[in-house]
């Protein structure tokens, strides 16, 4: 077995909190409807028009795209005057965009106090799938994981995660015109939270910004459009199923707990034992919302016959698909990518016994946008804790 790079489990945590500045205006982005109708009440909305107003702004918001209130034309001018001096509707920067040849999409961008994020929209031939961030960095050292190797900063907001779905529809083109006939084909129709970051050690910021994608009256995507992807927390996994209801992908990657251990040492807290018990109790479960089991694949260290064997008594009653994940490597990684043969050999054998095994066919490895390569310019240069406050305002 190759040697992997040790990693603690959790390495040193900084989490800076988001400051505004004394007197500024509220970013309206990433509230719920209940938290809208609360702020906007709490500045004045008089009681009894609340509930419209909030449907009023929130369609012009999610639905339209539309940043300037003054452009929210069904809205009085004194209302869109008091709208204006309290809030603000405000989504990250877009530092850097990169287009692969294949036609991925990796976007560098900027939040509150100059962090840095990745987010990647994938084109297919019937799906446009866009892959988000939830924290600034990972706390989870998975050792095949390029992102894993950058320490974590803070969560991300839930405004910055919805932020991330609005600037890709605003590069695409996606918000409708009005006037115009309705377009039916999306071009995100799917989210995979699978980028910087375990979401499940966001949890409170991921389920409201799901809350407000999943909405029908704004961006409107469905929550069997949504996958979130776990290193197996296992805590939080029944809470998923309950508060935000999307479909579940598991980074499972090895069939021992000794080499589990080593790729995602998460397994030290939660090992498979615990986390497979979690997801045969996960509520909804069937057939027709199975849960995938992501498995990238190393050279010597995973992708043995025996290794797929014993991969399919371990799943023994979960509904569940096996995405096959060739290893994607990237400057200094400590593993490289099992071959071709090995690959589809053990594809077979997952296949035979009755799962579906599709084989990811890497994208944007150009770029260094393909699964686990993720690691923002920023915090690349490891900047010092002192830098990094600084940057926030502390």
């Amino acid at each position: 077995m190759t040697s992997p790079i040790a990693a603690p489990i959790t390495q040193d945590v900084l989490t800076l909190p988001r400051k505004l500045p004394e007197g500024g205006r509220t970013n309206l982005v990433g509230l719920t409807r209940d938290q809208l109708l609360t702020t906007l009440v709490a500045a004045g909305t008089p009681e009894r028009q609340a509930k419209m107003r909030v449907g009023q702004v929130w369609q012009w918001i999610y639905h339209w795209g539309v940043r300037d209130f003054a452009l929210m034309t069904n809205l009085a001018k004194d209302y869109r005057a008091l709208l204006a001096e309290n809030f603000v509707v405000e989504i990250p920067e877009v530092v850097s965009r990169q287009i692969s040849s294949d036609g991925t999409r990796k976007y560098l961008v900027r939040i509150a106090g100059g962090h840095e994020v990745e987010v990647v929209y994938i084109p297919e031939t019937d799906r446009g799938t866009l892959c988000i961030s939830s924290q600034v960095g990972c706390t989870l050292t998975c050792s095949f994981c390029h992102t894993g190797t950058q320490k974590l900063v803070r969560n991300l907001t839930a405004g910055e995660i919805v932020g991330q779905v609005m600037l890709a529809r605003d590069d695409l083109g996606e918000w409708p015109v009005q006037g115009a006939p309705k377009v039916e084909t999306r071009l995100i129709s799917n989210i995979v939270l699978m980028g910087m970051g375990e979401p499940l050690y966001n949890f409170e910021n991921v389920r409201d910004a799901m809350k407000v994608v999943m909405d029908g009256e704004g961006i409107a995507l469905g929550r069997r459009r949504i996958t979130l992807s776990t290193s197996g927390v296992v805590p939080e996994i029944a809470r998923t199923a309950q508060e935000i209801g999307c479909l579940l992908a598991v980074s499972f990657h090895a069939t021992t707990d000794e080499v589990r251990d080593q790729l995602v040492p998460i397994n030290k807290r939660w090992n498979i034992a615990a986390l497979l018990d979690a997801l045969r109790d996960y509520p909804g479960l069937s057939n027709s919302e199975r849960i995938t089991f992501e498995y990238v694949m190393l050279a010597g260290v995973n992708d043995s016959n025996e290794d797929a064997y014993r991969l399919i008594e371990l799943i023994k009653g979960i509904p569940a698909k096996i995405n096959l994940i060739p290893f994607n490597e990237w400057p200094g990684a400590p593993y490289k990518r099992s071959s071709g043969n090995r690959i589809h050999t053990f594809a077979d054998i997952i296949h035979n016994a009755g799962y579906a095994s599709p084989i990811r066919t890497p994208r944007g490895e150009d770029i260094m946008a393909a699964c686990g390569q993720l690691k923002s310019a920023t915090e690349r240069a490891r900047k010092s804790r002192a830098a990094i406050a600084a940057e926030a305002g502390l």
